[in-house]
């Protein structure tokens, strides 16, 4: 093995290694194999004691810290020897005292592949910041590869915390505890490691806060004698009651960590002493589930029975669960001595929907979800209900949570989360529309890339940029992501619309220069008649000099005479069409200045008059009576350009037809909010939800509804039904 000159430990971190090889020689070693031990035995002797404070990880020395890891992840996770290996041959494969292929060969693939992993990880873990947390726990997931590499990290980082009491860098201490709050914790929360979890805070606290953490401590351990037992006494008499009930059932008490009191002095704005649940109590009921609800009040009502409540602070999320599924009934008495008690009433059943279904137990503590939720319960239930070895059953599982997602940095130090394939043009529309419209290729890791390169993970991407790039239909072909996609159309129709009021503005100059009034309708049917699907395209053509403005207001000219010559009548020539004799119709309309029954009408589509509403009549080109209402947005147009069309049209007192209506609704995104709404309508008599469509975004939503209804005072009463749904802001008839 390679000899390096390194600096020597002091003499008390010699004797701290020397403690902690003792326990690995009598916790590990006996596990291994012969020719492991003499192999394991020989890098120990030649290597970890020339591990240096030149050679350290965040100010600690490797020997000190791997010996420490070692034994922290054999006594609270599993002695599992490849990791324990693994753990200890890293110092070693950090300062390049054994390559990687030199440990494939004697130590295996397994222990290999940990030492990558570990590796991989390590060199991104300072480079988080207050707004990646969640970004970085993905990113850690996707580099490990190994779920096992994750729980190595939370443990090293675990000892890491405990060993930096005192330090002399407060800034960096203070760094390190806010990185083992937010992103370890987190993490070993989501893994069920809630000693960990726990410790992990209470020392960040520490760290950040050391007056606050030492006066809570202080006083809880002041109390903690008469806490413990005052628990016992609590609970004693509320089980035998429960017994004598006839209930099954399980019963703990808890007081709250030191973090978590912080927490809720923090939020509450209240001393230690005022901290209601600082007594915690969870009754866990095995009940049938016809039987759950029933129980449960029964035994909130042995505990009221027993102790005056606090209807303040009473929570039946039983008989209203909570939108993420989290049922429990919660309930604040004033136990012996005049001290608040928070007891917890559940069922098995919601119990396990509150530790792994939506409302686990670390969002129910305020995290946030995310992909690797139904993943991460996986591993939490190997953890908790392996007999022996569970390292062993996770080898095979790989962290391929995130393994649809990508994440990369900004050259500032931002972290991003994409999807798996997200090319630099994607990343450029994430960062903003803007650089994303002006992107014409990117700096990665140091090198030009262009659009169309795929992001690793891991990767730092800077993004480059010019004012006279915009975006192409070409790049649709290069995003994956549905966000630049609609980004890039946006930016696409936007274009159009420009050069369409341009080609718009081309056409009305000639056309006012010449005199000529144009008329939408005609226009219209030239523009389908030259193949084209909507009026934007041609004047978009136009905009772009594709299509000669003076010579197809020529064409439009000929067009027109063509169709006045054939098709222009006066309105006494109209050959109103009427229903034959033998098709009778309960007609609801009667029209003309002599109210006429019977005339063949429709009802246009633009403003969908219902009975009641003000209308007219316009008379179409085939004969039939059109019926708009008088506020319809085209009436002003029609009456302008075709006053000789225009008939009177009164309701004829006949309502009972059903027509549609259509209605925009804004409201706030609450859930159940569209079943109170369908629920109102379906209630309504002679009324009919026709259709529906929802569109949401950022908590707010907007529908849209079409219901068939006879007249409009029964709508007017619906809208007014509508408005008094909660969530609901507006109903506006359009």
């Amino acid at each position: 093995m390679e000899k390096i000159q390194v600096e020597k430990l002091s003499l008390l971190e010699l004797r701290e290694v020397a403690m902690l090889a003792t326990e690995i020689n009598t916790r590990i070693l006996p596990h291994m194999a012969e020719d492991e031990l003499s192999r394991f035995t020989a890098v120990l002797r030649d290597g970890m004691l020339r591990s240096s404070r030149a050679h350290s990880s965040r100010g600690i020395p490797l020997a000190i810290l791997a010996l420490k890891t070692a034994c922290a992840f054999a006594d609270m996770v599993d002695p599992d020897h490849n990791i324990i290996i693994a753990i200890l041959l890293y110092p070693l494969y950090h300062e390049g005292l054994l390559p990687i292929d030199s440990i494939r060969k004697e130590w295996g693939e397994d222990i290999a592949g940990l030492l990558e992993g570990i590796a991989s990880v390590s060199k991104f873990s300072n480079r988080n910041s207050a707004h990646n947390q969640e970004n970085f726990r993905g990113l850690m997931l996707a580099l490990a590869h190994d779920i096992r590499v994750i729980i190595i990290m939370i443990v090293e980082n675990l000892m890491l915390m405990r060993s930096i009491n005192h330090h002399p860098d407060e800034d960096w201490v203070r760094n390190v505890a806010f990185e083992a709050n937010c992103l370890y914790a987190q993490l070993a929360h989501r893994l069920g490691l809630y000693k960990i979890k726990g410790e992990l805070e209470d020392l960040s606290l520490k760290y950040t806060n050391r007056d606050i953490y030492t006066q809570i401590a202080r006083k809880l351990n002041e109390t903690k004698r008469s806490r413990d037992q005052y628990i016992s006494e609590f609970i004693a008499p509320v089980k035998a009651r429960l017994e004598d009930a006839g209930l099954t059932f399980t019963i703990k008490g808890r007081t709250k960590s030191i973090s978590s009191i912080w927490n809720k002095m923090k939020k509450q704005k209240v001393d230690l002493p005022g901290i209601y649940d600082l007594f915690a109590i969870r009754v866990i009921i095995d009940t049938p589930r016809e039987r759950e609800k029933q129980d449960c009040w029964l035994a909130y009502s042995i505990l009221a029975d027993m102790y005056t409540a606090n209807p303040a602070r009473m929570k039946d999320w039983i008989t209203l669960p909570k939108s993420n599924g989290y049922e429990s009934l919660h309930a604040t008495v004033m136990g012996p001595g005049q001290k608040w008690v928070e007891v917890q009433f559940r069922t098995e059943r919601m119990d396990l929907v509150a530790e792994k279904g939506l409302a686990a137990h670390w969002r129910y503590k305020g995290g946030k979800g995310d992909s690797s939720d139904k993943w991460m319960n996986n591993i939490r239930d190997i953890l908790e209900t392996a007999e022996a070895g569970p390292m062993q059953l996770m080898k095979n599982i790989k962290a391929d949570a995130f393994g649809q997602e990508v994440f990369a940095f900004t050259p500032k130090g931002d972290l991003f989360r994409m999807s798996a394939g997200a090319t630099v043009l994607d990343f450029a529309f994430h960062i903003h529309t803007n650089v994303g419209a002006h992107c014409t290729g990117a700096v990665v890791n140091g090198a030009h890339k262009k659009l169309n390169y795929k992001v690793q993970n891991g990767d730092t991407v800077e993004i480059l940029t010019s004012a006279n790039q915009t975006p192409r239909h070409e790049w649709l072909n290069i995003v994956t992501s549905s966000k630049a996609r609609n980004k890039i159309k946006q930016s696409l129709n936007e274009e159009k619309q420009r050069l369409a009021d341009i080609g718009k503005e081309a056409l009305s100059r000639r056309a006012k220069n010449r005199k000529i009034e144009i008329e939408e309708a005609e226009l219209m049917r030239m523009i389908k008649k030259r193949g084209y699907k909507s009026a934007i395209e041609f004047f978009a053509d136009m905009g772009e000099n594709k299509i000669d403005a003076g010579r197809f207001l020529n064409t439009y000219i000929d067009f027109t005479t063509r169709q006045i010559e054939t098709e222009h009548v006066s309105a006494e020539e109209f050959q109103l069409i009427t229903p034959k004799e033998d098709t009778p119709r309960n007609d609801v309309l009667v029209i003309g200045e002599k109210n006429i029954n019977g005339l063949n009408y429709k009802f246009a589509r633009c403003c969908n008059p219902i009975y009641g509403d003000d209308v007219f009549g316009f008379i179409s080109s085939d004969g039939s009576v059109k019926i708009h209402k008088n506020d319809c947005p085209n009436a002003s147009h029609i009456q302008e350009r075709y006053p000789y069309r225009i008939i009177r049209a009164n309701w004829s007192g006949k309502s009972g037809e059903m027509l549609p209506a259509s209605l925009r609704v804004i409201g706030n995104d609450d859930i159940g909010i569209v079943a109170n709404i369908t629920s109102i309508i379906s209630k309504e008599p002679n009324t009919m939800l026709r259709n529906i469509s929802i569109d949401s975004h950022d908590g707010i939503f907007q529908g849209y509804l079409v219901i068939g209804v006879t007249d409009n005072r029964q709508l007017t009463v619906l809208i007014k039904k509508i408005k008094t749904v909660k969530g609901v802001k507006d109903v506006v008839r359009i």
